[in-house]
């Protein structure tokens, strides 16, 4: 997936020479998260997670089985680049919510917060080497951006053979039968009424949404600020994955800690911080430097705040709960698009600048207005939860 991320985005600013692609693209794999997102957080919670993985881990092989068909070709046009990232949206609508919510069967509530940031390593490291590879690819005439993809398709294939092994992932029986709209409405309910969780949701929303479609711009500022090609693309994405992976191992020690409350919003403005320097860099190898720190940073606040949801959240409700969460990668990609029209009027590091300085301020903000209110709310939700079970009641809005 990591080698993907850099051949699409390479491959849509080659066939257009424009950021509104790059936006573009990431609308397009937005806009399905966004729609079917908290549908499949229900699913999560309604069938067994091993098989929802299955297939939608099938049908995203298929669709870049499509896309490398389609490029070896020499058949590939821009709007074959929307429609896959589409289908990928969508896929990742289900399987996001289910793979979160499966750990938590996996290891036990106790251990939560520290397979989270287990997960994220893994997936930092990926990022390590998946770019560079990638980017070298890109720059060999007989495997190119065609051979990335074969590649990729060969991976997402392996990784559904590997499903397989896993247990199936049954959601708990319920005595009561409920429809899916009343299973929705109940994961809102239960966001609604614990405000720390809701407060976790919303910062995760403002640093997602605002500051991780860096990402996405990656190809136009190796390209037309530092003037690299695939390989120096490779490189400032590795040179992030190594900072987040470093910034994983740290966060592991502090995952599940009282101390990582605090520590969740400091990382994200400093994570703001970072996109101002990199905004700001001059050059490609300075480039090459700040983009550990934003890289570090980023992985750092994805990862204590995704251990505190989780650990926050009750068994049940743990797939909604991380559809709910995971509705800011769907407005990332809505966002991307007009992020890019702004980045061809005013250019790439001058909003990126602005990006940084707007995920600082929306943190501040919601810190200041949102943590007292959801700490004496919660503080009230546990004590009639706790009054619920000694009169022998149930608890939790059920």
């Amino acid at each position: 997936m990591q080698m993907q991320v850099i051949a699409r985005g390479y491959l849509a600013f080659d066939l257009t020479g424009k950021n509104t692609a790059l936006g573009a693209v990431m609308l397009a794999f937005g806009v399905p998260q966004l729609l079917l997102g908290l549908w499949g957080g229900v699913l999560a919670d309604r069938l067994p997670k091993r098989n929802v993985l299955l297939v939608c881990q099938v049908v995203i092989a298929l669709n870049s089985a499509w896309l490398a068909v389609m490029i070896q070709m020499d058949r590939i046009e821009f709007w074959m680049l929307i429609v896959a990232g589409f289908i990928q949206g969508a896929g990742f609508a289900f399987i996001g919510p289910a793979r979160q919510a499966f750990i938590g069967d996996l290891v036990g509530r106790d251990r939560v917060g520290n397979a989270v940031v287990l997960q994220q390593l893994s997936m930092n490291s990926t990022r390590v080497i998946g770019p560079s590879i990638a980017g070298a690819m890109i720059g060999i005439a007989f495997i190119g951006v065609a051979g990335v993809y074969i590649l990729t398709t060969v991976g997402f294939v392996l990784a559904t053979v590997t499903m397989v092994r896993l247990p199936r992932g049954n959601p708990k029986p319920r005595e009561d039968k409920v429809s899916p709209f009343a299973d929705l409405k109940d994961g809102l309910r239960y966001v609604k009424s614990r405000p720390s969780i809701a407060l976790l949701i919303l910062t995760s929303f403002a640093v997602i949404m605002i500051g991780f479609p860096y990402q996405s711009f990656l190809p136009s500022i190796a390209k037309d600020v530092y003037g690299v090609d695939g390989g120096g693309l490779g490189l400032l994405q590795s040179f992030g994955a190594i900072g987040a992976v470093v910034a994983t191992l740290i966060v592991a020690t502090f995952a599940q800690h009282k101390s990582a409350w605090a520590a969740q919003p400091l990382i994200a403005i400093a994570f703001g911080g970072s996109l101002i320097c990199l905004g700001l860099a001059p050059n490609f190898w300075t480039g090459l430097i700040v983009m550990v720190a934003v890289g570090g940073l980023a992985s750092g606040f994805q990862g204590v705040n995704n251990s505190l949801t989780m650990s926050s959240t009750d068994g049940p409700y743990q797939g909604r709960v991380q559809s709910i969460s995971m509705l800011g990668w769907s407005l990332f990609g809505l966002m991307a698009l007009p992020i890019g029209m702004v980045a061809d009027a005013i250019g790439i590091q001058q909003t990126i600048i602005g990006l940084g300085a707007i995920v600082m301020a929306s943190v501040a903000v919601l810190q200041l207005f949102g943590r007292r209110p959801a700490v004496i709310r919660d503080r009230t939700v546990r004590v009639s939860a706790h009054e619920a079970r000694e009169a022998g009641a149930p608890a939790g809005g059920q």
